[in-house]
């Protein structure tokens, strides 16, 4: 879990539906889908990162760094608006690794904004939102979070709307 990033998180309070989801997230049957705003941005519309990470240890801490002895990790991106300095985009984490998001898009050379570790820090904190959970249980759940009131500016710089919903 990344404790910077707002939005949807799934708690199991009992054994059972924790072993549930555990297999919906390691059998990739669980879909959570992010919303981002970085600085400048792909210039495609869409893409996939496939760069593997690795935890590194210094005296300051640890953080996660693109390392060909790491370990597997690839995100799906794809724009959802622009504005003059940033970039909406929605990511898919194919895998779940720690800070992926975060790290795949400072290596992409689009960090997110807000992201002390692998950016700039903001006044608004770090403008990664867990936009929605869908969990394959019966019947199936799914949660959509609203963005928190620190990152609306800027998703509204790059064309979001409160009220019309973007596609999930």
């Amino acid at each position: 879990m990344d404790t910077d990033t707002s939005g949807c998180l799934a708690i199991a309070l009992r054994k059972q539906p924790l072993l549930a989801l555990q297999q919906a997230f390691a059998t990739k049957t669980a879909q959570k889908i992010y919303w981002a705003i970085v600085q400048t941005g792909p210039q495609a519309n869409t893409g996939r990162i496939d760069l593997p990470l690795e935890k590194q240890s210094s005296k300051k801490g640890w953080q996660m760094v693109v390392s060909p002895s790491g370990t597997h990790a690839a995100t799906k991106w794809k724009v959802l608006g622009r504005s003059k300095g940033g970039c909406w985009l929605e990511l898919t984490l194919e895998t779940g690794r720690t800070h992926q998001a975060r790290v795949h898009c400072a290596a992409m050379g689009w960090p997110i904004i807000g992201d002390p570790l692998y950016g700039t820090p903001h006044s608004e904190g770090l403008h990664l939102l867990a936009r929605s959970l869908t969990l394959p249980l019966s019947p199936p759940i799914t949660a959509v979070a609203p963005p928190r009131p620190g990152m609306v500016p800027a998703l509204q710089a790059c064309g979001w709307k409160p009220n019309e919903e973007a596609k999930l």
